[in-house]
């Protein structure tokens, strides 16, 4: 895949990373970018197409899917942080998690598939998180649909290899955006994170692994449960 030249749809193109992703797609040659956002009178991009989407609305997804028939690259980006802990966390917080970042994700992913196939294959990227390795009981839902959604995304690479569609995910750990802004944490800058990303998308990259924390967790899972969770070790 080829960012040079590609028509790009960007899920969450209004902020935070989605918004660089936006802009660095542009800066990157891309012909054309659509930001989708649930308001898209708040796409600033400049030389961006907005597009209305809530990719929890099914009939918003298919409308989405039809305006944007040229596509060859789509980044599922959109996603929410209830914030949810694992014991007293509210459940309803749970699956709004759960409905953006694994349903949503697999309906917009699922809409576009046949786009791509008749664009000659393309690609997909999706913004995962080192939270998908790695769990933290105060932020239980997020972490648990970051999983979910990793696990979709694995599925996609083996049910789209056929019809030439790369399937790519992305894992990093904080940024400085809206999401986290109250936590006082090192963050990378998310311009950076788009960068390296769409530079991994080039390559041709499975997995996308942007910053140090994820290249440590990720080197942490075959050592076992207590090499990621050392309180659980007896």
């Amino acid at each position: 895949m080829t960012v040079n030249g590609s028509v790009a749809f960007v899920t969450g193109g209004n902020r935070g990373l989605g918004d660089r992703f936006v802009r660095a797609l542009l800066e990157a040659g891309a012909s054309k970018v659509y930001a989708a956002a649930r308001d898209p009178r708040k796409v600033t991009a400049a030389g961006a197409i907005p597009i209305a989407l809530d990719i929890t609305d099914p009939a918003a997804v298919r409308s989405a899917a039809e305006q944007a028939p040229d596509v060859t690259l789509l980044i599922n980006n959109a996603g929410t942080s209830s914030g949810a802990s694992v014991l007293d966390g509210d459940l309803d917080a749970f699956r709004t998690d759960f409905e953006t970042h694994v349903l949503g994700t697999l309906a917009v992913s699922r809409a576009f598939a046949p786009v791509l196939a008749r664009n000659g294959g393309g690609a997909i990227l999706n913004v995962l998180s080192v939270l998908s390795w790695w769990a933290m009981p105060d932020a239980a839902g997020y972490c648990a649909a970051k999983s979910a959604a990793w696990s979709v995304t694995n599925a996609l690479r083996v049910q789209l290899a056929g019809q030439g569609t790369q399937v790519s995910a992305l894992h990093v750990g904080y940024m400085d955006t809206d999401l986290v802004a109250a936590l006082d944490v090192p963050k990378s800058d998310p311009a950076d994170i788009a960068r390296i990303a769409l530079e991994g998308v080039d390559k041709g990259l499975h997995e996308i692994v942007a910053d140090e924390i994820s290249r440590q967790v990720r080197g942490a899972l075959s050592a076992g449960v207590e090499a990621l969770y050392p309180q659980s070790a007896h």
